[in-house]
Parts: C-alpha cells; sequence; structure tokens
C-alpha cells in the first residue's frame, strides 16, 4: 500500500509519508482485500557490535559550584538565567558540577542555558529549570553545543507551551538541544511541556562543515506533552536509548514519540532503541526516514498511537525484536519508501489499525478479514519476519 502525506519536519520542510491524510487512506483500504506478501528470506549486512552502555562513562571535572552560591532563586518568578550561566562559567577549565537545589528557575530560553565540556548540570529531584513564556519559533532552554563530556541529571525541564505569546506557527522550541557534541549522558530526568520537540540530537552546520552529535546515551528519561516531538534525531552517531518514555505528544505535526530525520543534511548512524515506550501520542511512535542506517528496537513498546507504531520510509540495516507494538489506530509497523535491509522477529504486533473499528463501533479486538499489523510497501527489500504474534483472523 503506497500513500503520501506532507507534514512539518525539524527543519520546517515538508515531507512524505504520515499525516492526516494517510489515516483516511488507511481507513478505505484497511479491510480491502490484501495480496500475501512474497518476503526474501535474506542476511542482513553484518553491523558492528556491542557499543553500548546504559551507563557511560564521562569525564567530569572535580570543582562543584551550587547556583544559590550566584544568585539563583529558583522562586518561580525571577529570571535566573544569568545566575546560573555565571555558575557554569565559573568552573575551572577542566570543567565540574553545577548544582541546582530545589526550586523552580525561571529561564530566558531566547539565551539557554549553555553549558561546557566536562560538566554535569546536577537538579535535584524537586528543581526544574521553566522557560519564561516567550513569542519565539525556535528556544532552548538548555544547549549542550560544541561539547565533549556532559553529564545532564535529575529534575525535570518544563516548556512554555502554555504561557506562549506567539502564534501556532513556531515549532522549534526546545527543552534540551545536544548538537555537534561528542559523550553527553543524560539520565533520571523529565521534559515537559515545550513548545516544538522534548529533546533534539543532532548537528550544526551543513555539507563538508557540518559536525554530528556522537556518543549520545539517554537513560531512564521520560519526554510528555510536548507540542510537535518527544524527541527528534538528526545526523549523529551512536545513540542509545533505555529505559524511557516518549509520550502524549500533541499539538503540531508529526507529533511523533520520536522522529529519526536527518534528510539532507547528513546521516543517523547505529540507533538503539531499548526497554522504552513510545505511547499515547497524536502522531506515530517512531517514525524514521532516509538517511538512517542501523537502527535497532528492542524491548519497545509503542500503543495508543493515533499513527502508526513504528513508520519507516527510506532507512536501511532495521531490527525490531523483542517489542509490543499494539492497538495503534493505523499499523503496527509500515515499512514504506526504499526501506531496505529489516528484521522483523520474535515481537507482539497485534490489534492495531484500530482506527476503522473505531469509525464503524466495533471492538478492537474483534477478528479481522485483512492484515492490520504489517504493512509492507512492494518499493521496500529484503524483509524477514518470524515468531511474530499477530492478530487473529476469521
Amino acid at each position: 500500500m503506497k500513500i503520501k502525506y506532507a507534514q512539518q519536519c525539524e527543519q520546517g520542510s515538508s515531507f512524505p509519508y504520515s499525516g492526516l491524510s494517510i489515516r483516511r487512506k488507511f481507513n478505505r483500504k484497511l479491510l480491502a482485500s490484501a495480496a500475501a506478501l512474497a518476503l526474501s528470506a535474506v542476511t542482513l549486512p553484518a553491523l558492528a557490535g556491542n557499543w553500548w552502555t546504559a551507563t557511560p562513562n564521562v569525564s567530569i571535572g572535580s570543582a562543584v559550584v551550587n547556583v544559590r552560591q550566584f544568585g539563583a532563586m529558583g522562586n518561580g518568578s525571577m529570571d535566573d538565567t544569568k545566575a546560573i550561566q555565571a555558575a557554569i562559567d565559573a568552573l575551572p577549565a577542566s570543567g565540574g558540577t553545577i548544582v541546582v537545589p530545589d526550586g523552580t528557575y525561571m529561564i530566558n530560553a531566547l539565551k539557554g542555558i549553555s553549558l561546557r565540556s566536562h560538566t554535569r548540570l546536577s537538579l535535584h529531584s524537586g528543581a526544574a529549570l521553566k522557560a519564561i513564556g516567550n513569542d519565539a519559533r525556535r528556544y532552548w532552554v538548555v544547549k549542550a553545543w560544541n561539547v565533549n563530556n556532559v553529564e545532564i541529571e535529575g529534575g525535570g525541564i518544563i516548556g512554555d507551551r502554555y504561557s506562549h505569546r506567539g502564534s501556532a506557527g513556531g515549532e522549534w522550541g526546545y527543552g534540551i538541544n545536544i548538537s555537534s557534541s561528542d559523550k553527553v549522558y543524560v539520565h533520571d530526568i523529565t521534559i515537559q511541556d515545550c513548545w516544538g520537540d522534548g529533546l533534539l540530537i543532532g548537528a550544526l552546520g551543513s555539507g563538508h562543515g557540518m559536525v554530528e552529535s556522537t556518543n549520545v546515551t539517554l537513560n531512564r528519561v521520560k519526554s510528555k506533552n510536548n507540542r510537535r516531538q518527544g524527541m527528534s534525531i538528526t545526523p549523529s552517531n551512536h545513540v542509545y536509548v533505555v529505559n524511557s518514555s516518549f509520550t502524549g505528544t500533541h499539538g503540531t505535526a508529526p507529533q511523533s514519540g520520536i522522529d529519526i530525520e536527518p534528510r539532507a543534511q547528513g546521516w543517523v548512524s547505529q540507533v538503539r532503541l531499548e526497554n522504552t515506550s513510545l505511547s499515547g501520542n497524536d502522531g506515530n511512535g517512531l517514525e524514521v526516514h532516509h538517511n538512517v542506517d542501523a537502527l535497532t528496537l528492542n524491548k519497545v513498546t509503542a500503543e495508543h498511537n493515533k499513527g502508526f507504531g513504528v513508520y519507516t520510509g527510506g532507512p536501511k540495516n532495521l531490527t525490531i525484536a523483542n517489542s509490543k507494538l499494539s492497538e495503534n489506530n493505523l499499523f503496527g509497523v509500515s515499512l514504506s519508501a526504499d526501506t531496505s535491509y529489516v528484521k522483523i522477529a520474535d515481537n507482539t504486533i497485534n490489534y492495531n489499525g484500530d482506527a476503522w473499528y473505531y469509525a464503524h463501533g466495533q471492538s478492537i479486538f474483534t477478528p479481522g478479514t485483512a492484515p492490520r499489523d504489517i504493512d509492507i510497501a512492494n518499493s521496500t527489500k529484503y524483509v524477514t519476519q518470524s515468531n511474530n504474534l499477530l492478530s487473529p483472523m476469521r
């Protein structure tokens, strides 16, 4: 089934494959007779060994500063941007830890908090950095640009979706923006209510001057109730997301849990999502586009999304294993465009295609008469399936 649609990507350009028009076509075709899928038994290209760890080593300096010593109040009303940045800048060249005690610290996200190499931003469990309402199309609360050996831990980051003063046209307000950086470890933190994405991992520059992010690990990260994406991944290499969740995205397209979309800026390679939830989003749980190589989903849950559980529009070397992709409005897995070298094994992929059942007043657990869980376009190549539990048929 070939379907095309247009919506906004990370850079604000339109791209094919997701949104309202795809749902309309899906609803018309879901119960149409489907030809049996002829799947070639192929061997996927050999990939690199285990490069991931949930607790990576990052080199952090020994100095420690407390933002309260530099005038940060954390009272939910005063602008604490300058005080927190002063604490960061006071660290020696060798870096160190910036301690943020409990409180709500208001941040001018048009400037944001800029991290340095070999630093740890450590928020107490009751601490939050909250964006001051603005009318900008683009902002970031915390940014790690052109740095290495950085750790962000604890507490929360809150965007300005409920205090934003601009029109609905802007969509690039980030909680955490990691660009052109190496060895970044983000863990035990909640990012929510951003005007755009909870997190962005990607690159700065273009062409020969483009510098991708490398060796980024997210562990026990919750990204919720953001307006455009739970997280976007653009040019980067070796990104590991584990024990995390990207849920409740709604507001402006694509509205996915995670969107991996480097477009023409560069490539995304070696990404692993593990023990992670991509559920309850108004778009897809996960969507993946061209210029993406070597993506693994292991023990991933994608449920109750209004789009697909997993949608692909052109990556290669994709593995989906030991995952649960169920009760999504469209297919649990949809492979489109020139997606190639795919292995789908040992998953529960059932009771998807719920949009049709809702529209016709039927239980989503009704046995179907046509495939509703896995859709593979004719343009895909080298796809294997094994040991997957699918919806019962009549």
